[in-house]
């Protein structure tokens, strides 16, 4: 790895501690990202000694001999274990047992990272002695509709969480991915297998609810790529509404009273839709929700571009992302809520 500079000055890269520092990677046919992953991990400027685990959920597509073959060119050494659970959660725990490094940091396969993406995260952790600590994670689409999905989702309207008005690190209630301190795992548990979505927001809140803090540092910052279609955004959202409920049952709390604000207007229009048909005034709330809604999809929508030095051609595409998250959010919501009530009456 490239030696990291000394000092902040001039925005250059924090000089961290050279540590033993493990690295956790779900991966589940990734044959399209694993050159981009190892590009990245090579590409690091952290001094310490690497340990890369990499949780393989039984990939068809080549994905796990690709990335042996790739980070054997890099001359990166992987440990590829097996996850027969598939989904993220049981893949992360396999890791997070055989990782030797007092620090974790969890990598995703769709995720990009800048060279002093380690270095900032083992820096923050020292400085802040958090037991998790996230920064930034920034949409970065490359289509007009991964574009559309990012210039949506990357601000207040879209239910962006992963970007504070701060320069310094806060003390959040979650951050996505980042480097956790191995004590967090002892004294906080490890993932919840049974979450499919939400598995990270659930174990911030253990990680709180044990005496640890969870910090968003600004100065670490991820890429992504959104998903490019209606659809994908739709199903990815509605993943996360659906898991959100069992995730709160299982603490007997709300996370976050932003998560429930696309829950309550998927309530509302249904509730007024209802009776709509029989009430005027229901009908009158209704129009006058919808237009209030669409009316702030287009200035935020608007906002949206600008910020992002998009095309203003994109407006319709981005207008019409904010009801397929929200919607989708919200409906996956209810279904959880359902699904739970049928299980207290014992028939699900």
């Amino acid at each position: 790895m490239a030696g990291a500079s000394e000092g902040l000055v001039d925005g250059s890269t924090p000089q961290a501690d050279a540590r033993p520092l493990s690295i956790m990677i779900p991966m589940l046919n990734e044959a399209d990202h694993i050159a981009n992953l190892i590009a990245d991990l090579a590409s690091q400027d952290y001094e310490g000694e690497l340990e890369v685990l990499v949780a393989d959920g039984g990939s068809t597509d080549g994905s796990p001999e690709l990335l042996l073959e790739a980070a054997k060119r890099a001359g990166i050494g992987i440990t590829l274990l097996e996850n027969p659970g598939r989904i993220v959660s049981p893949g992360l725990n396999a890791c997070i047992r055989r990782a030797s490094g007092d620090l974790i940091v969890r990598l995703d396969c769709h995720t990009r990272y800048p060279p002093d993406y380690l270095t900032r995260c083992v820096v923050a952790s020292r400085e802040t002695g958090a037991w998790l600590v996230g920064g930034q994670f920034l949409p970065a689409g490359r289509t007009p509709m991964e574009r559309a999905v990012a210039c949506a989702t990357d601000g207040p309207f879209g239910g962006a969480h992963w970007k504070m008005a701060t320069t310094e690190p806060v003390d959040v209630d979650t951050v996505t991915y980042g480097i956790y301190r191995a004590e967090a795992f002892e004294r906080a548990g490890l993932f919840d297998e049974e979450l499919v979505r939400d598995q990270d927001e659930e174990i911030a809140m253990r990680i709180r609810l044990n005496g640890g803090r969870v910090v968003y540092d600004p100065r670490i910052r991820s890429h992504y790529v959104p998903r490019g279609s209606y659809a994908g955004a739709f199903n990815q959202y509605y993943e996360y509404g659906f898991w959100k409920v069992p995730a709160m049952l299982k603490h007997r709390r709300v996370y976050s009273l932003r998560g429930l604000a696309p829950v309550g207007f998927v309530a509302s229009l249904l509730g007024l839709g209802a009776i709509a048909p029989w009430s005027r005034t229901a009908r009158r709330l209704l129009a006058a929700e919808v237009a209030t809604y669409a009316a702030s999809g287009v200035v935020f929508g608007a906002l949206g571009i600008r910020a992002r030095r998009e095309s203003p051609g994109l407006l319709p595409r981005v207008v019409s992302v904010y009801p397929t998250v929200h919607l989708s959010y919200g409906l996956g919501f209810l279904r959880g809520c359902l699904r739970a009530l049928r299980r207290l009456d014992g028939r699900g």
